[in-house]
């Protein structure tokens, strides 16, 4: 098989996990329909295609896209569930606090497709797993103001082994409008990162054997990573689902903007998708029992 082949399939399994489940965490129905609707199915099940552009790494300008076949996967359990925040585990879940299990990744990267990392090891993709304690600030008839404090543990993997490279820390505010907004549901979400020293090592650090004339030796330390603003969006027309975000990242100020790697201090993402929802539970589950949405 030729190299590019292997490297293509190796990158499409994290790429579409990924698409999967930013997408499919957007909201899928607003605030004021979770008040009047009272139960929900406890499963849907549909697919679509999601098209999705973003920095090889924070700090990149190095981008890739990539247009994907995107699986919508609902579930509202009692404990596990998938939403708008990705695959969790809900421990405990009061009307104004509640205490889940949240995770999150990033997608590989090939050194050969980003030319401040050549010759040096590809960045594997990442995955990070965590508890996250959530305190509804405000709630009314317009909308929700929620306080999120994840603490994640991250690890990489080359689908041959897997590595625990440190932890981070991303407390963020979070808006959702609950107001008809054409029918579109809207989230905004901001919050400064952090990151112990292992972290920033792995995705910024430049270790002796890879100095180059132009890339200098860079140890990096742990800390302040910079901030994130997203908004999201989405809608259902019937069986239709469509979705997008849109995040800005911000490095000014970053434990790790001085290193080498660092070519910009300022980054977007963004994702579309559209799915088809083709099958539901017919066991519904009461919106009362569900944790506040964020």
């Amino acid at each position: 098989m030729p190299t590019h082949s292997v490297a293509r399939t190796k990158r499409f399994v994290p790429v579409l996990i990924f698409v999967s489940l930013f997408l499919i965490s957007l909201p899928t129905t607003g605030l004021a329909d979770q008040a009047t609707a009272r139960t929900q199915p406890l499963w849907e099940i549909g697919v679509g295609l999601a098209s999705v552009s973003m920095p090889n790494y924070r700090g990149s300008k190095s981008r890739t896209t990539e247009i994907l076949p995107l699986p919508y996967l609902i579930y509202r359990g009692d404990i596990l569930q998938l939403d708008r925040q990705g695959l969790r585990g809900v421990f405990y879940d009061k009307e104004r606090i509640s205490l889940d299990l949240s995770a999150d990744g990033s997608l590989p990267t090939s050194s050969d497709d980003d030319s401040l990392r050549s010759g040096m090891p590809d960045l594997d993709a990442a995955g990070e797993i965590g508890p996250s304690l959530n305190l509804v600030l405000a709630d009314t008839p317009t909308g929700q103001l929620i306080l999120r404090l994840p603490l994640r543990a991250v690890v990489v993997s080359d689908f041959k082994s897997i590595n625990h490279i440190g932890w981070k820390v991303h407390p963020q505010l979070r808006i959702n409008a609950s107001e008809d907004l054409a029918g579109w549901n809207l989230g905004i979400t901001f919050g400064p990162l952090f990151a112990n020293r292992r972290y920033h090592e792995y995705y910024y650090g430049v270790a002796p054997q890879y100095v180059t004339d132009w890339r200098p030796s860079y140890q990096a330390s742990g800390g302040y990573s910079g901030s994130a603003l997203m908004l999201t969006t989405s809608r259902r027309f019937g069986q239709l689902w469509v979705g997008g975000f849109l995040r800005y990242d911000n490095l000014s100020g970053a434990a790790f903007a001085d290193s080498p790697l660092v070519e910009t201090r300022h980054s977007l993402m963004a994702g579309i998708g559209t799915a088809w929802v083709f099958g539901k539970s017919s066991r519904q589950v009461p919106v009362d029992h569900l944790p506040p949405l964020y």
